[in-house]
């Protein structure tokens, strides 16, 4: 059963409890403030007696992220993640160029902390992947 947890005009924040999956789908360009709130209600919802260990980021819709909040994302986010259980993530993207490049950007940040990170233009493939145990 989806849990909606945050629904804001640029971002909905979605927990699947069977899943054990929180899934972030953008809507628009959030400001610099605006990009850390879903993150930070996933952390605090994990926090909370969640058990959190998948995430999909469905990008499709989400303008460009600036230096700084991959900076953050990279640095506060993902070790923040890790901590409170996170295990795989996966990403939705139309593979435009500024995207691909944020989101490669991503990849290599994540490799650094071993977690299975992947890209995908295809939900059902990227919840495949979540759900996989390899």
């Amino acid at each position: 059963m989806e849990q909606n947890i945050l629904e804001l005009p640029y971002v909905s924040v979605i927990y699947v409890e069977e899943m054990k999956l929180g899934k972030i789908i953008w809507h628009g360009n959030p400001s610099r403030e605006e990009y850390k709130k879903p993150f930070l209600t996933l952390v605090d919802w994990a926090k909370k007696g969640h058990e959190v260990t998948r995430f999909l980021s469905d990008t499709r819709n989400q303008g460009v992220v600036s230096p700084e909040n991959r900076k953050w994302f990279e640095t506060e986010m993902v070790p923040s993640a890790i901590s409170v259980g996170l295990k795989r993530a996966a990403v939705l993207t139309d593979s435009n160029v500024f995207k691909m490049y944020y989101l490669n950007m991503i990849l290599s940040a994540l490799n650094k902390f071993n977690m299975p990170f992947k890209i995908f233009n295809e939900e059902t493939k990227a919840i495949e992947f979540l759900m996989s145990e390899s």
